[in-house]
């Protein structure tokens, strides 16, 4: 290895390591994830939530590599995925304690109402809307 390619940050040379990342913010903002098409930034959400697009894909319920082209990346269905996602951990996030925690529970926790199936599980059958009205139930006084 050269001298320079020692002195070169990590950051320079592929993906970060863990302690590299930027830690999530106290509070996701959907708007800060989008281009000024209102598309979003893969790269930033993968980013965003410590993970490569690849598992940002399968979390998303795409293939694996949907996010290696451009037009894959911003076809309708991509671009529909990511949006549910985002748009269901950012409903969570202030009750959940934060981003990181949000998204643990939108992977992992099951929903007693949906037969024990998680928000993760929802998205990928196409059943982000009953998720979405599911939290504003809880939002609103309702019962889990």
């Amino acid at each position: 290895m050269t001298q320079a390619a020692k002195k070169q940050p990590l950051a320079g040379r592929g993906r970060p390591s863990q302690s590299e990342r930027r830690p999530l913010p106290a509070r996701l903002s959907i708007a800060s994830l989008m281009d000024e098409r209102g598309a979003f930034k893969v790269d930033d959400v993968a980013e965003a939530f410590s993970m490569s697009k690849a598992q940002l894909a399968e979390t998303a319920g795409l293939a694996r590599e949907v996010f290696q082209k451009a037009s894959r990346r911003d076809s309708p269905k991509a671009q529909s995925r990511v949006r549910e996602m985002v748009e269901i951990i950012s409903l969570v996030q202030a009750w959940a304690g934060g981003p990181a925690q949000a998204m643990a529970w939108y992977r992992a926790e099951p929903i007693p109402a949906f037969g024990g199936r998680t928000a993760e599980a929802l998205v990928k059958s196409g059943q982000a809307g009953a998720v979405r009205d599911y939290i504003d139930h809880l939002a609103t006084g309702g019962y889990a």
